[in-house]
């Protein structure tokens, strides 16, 4: 099941070799699509400060791959550790505000139907083609409104690159924990039924998604899902923290072919 649990953003793919301060994030020819060759940025970023704070040694070197040696993933650990300035755990009165601003984030128990049609990108595929195609797919399983033909099983069977084609893209019932984070924010929480006006990115590519039905969640008491909250007020604080960071290093840096705005 293409869309189940196993962000990266589909983008238009990079062919131009890019650095950071002068190191190349990818070997020659390799093609990135712009959310990793972004992610790629970050971390040469990084490491490259931890070498200027003396954390690692300046002979270490980026790898053509994006992958950091034990010592460079050990050095931007410590180098974050001492560096980020994150508030103190989140106060009783924060975490109450959150969790009611935030109620349908969680509710337990809500299952959705879903069928869906993907638009796969593999390597090599030409992204801003296969955009179109998807888009013409939505504008035509959303305008068909012939109740005795299921337009949307044919454009599934006909088009979507998932084995539930074969099932006219049904993937019957459904939890958030069974969708990949990007679809299930899209579909979870929310109370639209039929096909989404809009198409929903993952990892695996894009999805025509239609929501056939809904079986509502129960909201867990405050007490409850207190850590929960309170988990989620300091992830969002360190997330904060670590785009001010990195906002910063890439303003000093000399960047050529990314960008990191």
């Amino acid at each position: 099941m293409a869309i189940a649990t196993t962000p990266c953003e589909v983008s238009d793919r990079v062919t131009a070799k890019a650095r950071v301060n002068g190191v190349a994030l990818h070997a020659d020819g390799e093609l990135l699509d712009a959310e990793t060759l972004r992610q790629r940025a970050c971390t040469e970023l990084l490491r490259q400060a931890a070498q200027a704070a003396g954390l690692l040694d300046p002979d270490d070197q980026a790898t053509p791959d994006g992958v950091l040696s034990e010592a460079a993933a050990n050095a931007i650990e410590a180098l974050l550790e001492g560096t980020l300035k994150v508030p103190d755990d989140p106060s009783e009165d924060e975490c109450h505000r959150h969790y009611e601003a935030h109620e349908s984030a969680y509710l337990t128990g809500e299952r959705v139907h879903l069928r869906h049609i993907l638009f796969a990108v593999t390597p090599g595929v030409h992204v801003p083609a296969l955009r179109q195609r998807a888009e013409a797919a939505l504008l035509d399983v959303r305008n068909h409104d012939d109740p005795e033909f299921d337009r949307f099983t044919e454009a599934a069977r006909t088009l979507s690159n998932c084995p539930s084609a074969a099932d006219g893209g049904d993937l019957g019932w459904l939890t958030a924990a069974d969708c990949a984070p990007e679809v299930a924010r899209e579909v979870f929480g929310h109370a639209e039924v039929g096909v989404l006006p809009r198409l929903v990115r993952s990892r695996f590519g894009l999805h025509v998604i239609e929501v056939v039905e809904r079986m509502p969640g129960v909201t867990q008491p405050f007490a409850t899902v207190r850590a929960t909250v309170a988990q989620s007020l300091r992830q969002h604080s360190y997330v904060t923290a670590l785009r001010q960071y990195l906002n910063g290093l890439a303003g000093a840096a000399v960047l050529a072919g990314v960008d990191l705005k």
